[in-house]
């Protein structure tokens, strides 16, 4: 059976989440918590930002979910894919991209290792600096040396760059479409690709030019910005709703069987493949945490998910903390807690 959160648990993660938003880590967000047999709870804190005025974050709010796209859109299409045999984890990615000549270095890299972060590829991802190219952006991707050996972590947008691009490639349609396609099975009506409307119900994000407009309805990575908002690492925004929605319905098919292709697609993923850190371990796309009962992902902007499934438990965040610089060191306070609530068992 699920193991509910105690009072006490709600207790301790609003007062953290009421203390970061007052310190000024974000404008505000929402907590969304949860198990497999319950409806989920919100916590909400703060406005949504100063620009949208007395809005208040709700379960509704879309965020930009930065590289909770690379857990919420690309690897359960990688599953997908996986189970209909169109792509091998231990084949090389360029198996899965249009035709290319000469040598590609980085094209020899295992769907697998771009999944678990171990390729071996270079870290920087600067799309930029592929402008006025001839090349196609996959075969430019996959000409790159390799900047490490494999086997070893490092966390490495451009993998999942090229992973969207197979999966665009093998199945003749484009991310968003496929994307899309699943959360509608999966009952996400609000999570799509950005770019969305700027209205006070979108939490905008960085200002990058003083004096200019933030970030507000556009994905906040430059790379996933010059890919027209859709990429297999960034570009997705959705709402605590969503999440919440998604979590619960990774945490039933790993306990009652397959549901949509990502039951056991779950199961392989919190295998270990490489330690990130003591405590820490990458599977197939999560952070594995808590000797592998947890797994986690976290995005740049301020967003991260939590998934338990020997306790059918799951606990979202949902920030805009990029609005006033980096994320990662001001709402730390919040997702260390987290994972210490959603590893309690």
């Amino acid at each position: 059976m699920p193991v509910p959160f105690t009072a006490d648990d709600t207790t301790r993660l609003w007062d953290t989440f009421d203390q970061v938003v007052a310190d000024g880590a974000a404008p505000g967000g929402v907590l969304a918590y949860g198990t497999t047999t319950t409806s989920p709870h919100f916590l909400s804190a703060g406005k949504v930002a100063p620009e949208c005025g007395d809005a208040e974050p709700g379960r509704d709010t879309l965020y930009d979910i930065a590289s909770l796209t690379k857990v919420v859109a690309t690897w359960p299409l990688l599953g997908q894919a996986l189970e209909a045999g169109l792509l091998d984890l231990d084949a090389p990615i360029r198996d899965f991209l249009p035709p290319m000549n000469g040598e590609t270095p980085s094209g020899e890299a295992t769907v697998r290792r771009l999944i678990a972060h171990t390729s071996g590829l270079r870290a920087s991802t600067r799309l930029d600096h592929y402008r006025g190219s001839d090349l196609l952006l996959h075969e430019l991707l996959c000409r790159e040396p390799l900047e490490d050996s494999p086997g070893r972590h490092r966390y490495i947008n451009r993998g999942y760059i090229l992973l969207g691009l197979a999966l665009s490639h093998i199945h003749g349609r484009p991310l968003d479409q496929l994307a899309e396609a699943l959360w509608q099975r999966l009952g996400m009506d609000a999570t799509v690709y950005g770019p969305v409307a700027r209205t006070p119900k979108v939490a905008p994000t960085e200002q990058r030019i003083p004096g200019a407009p933030r970030i507000w309805g556009a994905p906040h990575d430059d790379n996933a910005g010059l890919l027209g908002g859709i990429a297999g690492h960034a570009g997705v925004f959705s709402t605590p709703t969503d999440l919440a929605v998604y979590a619960q319905q990774l945490l039933a098919a790993h306990a009652d069987g397959d549901r949509h292709g990502l039951g056991e697609w779950l199961h392989a993923s919190l295998v270990p493949q490489a330690p990130i850190e003591p405590g820490l371990d990458r599977g197939l796309s999560w952070i594995l945490a808590a000797g592998g009962r947890v797994a986690y992902h976290h995005g740049f902007t301020g967003t991260s998910l939590y998934l338990a499934p020997d306790t059918g438990r799951y606990l979202v965040i949902c920030t805009n903390a990029i609005y006033g610089g980096n994320a990662r060191t001001k709402i730390a306070p919040l997702r260390a807690l987290a994972l210490k609530t959603i590893s309690a068992t």
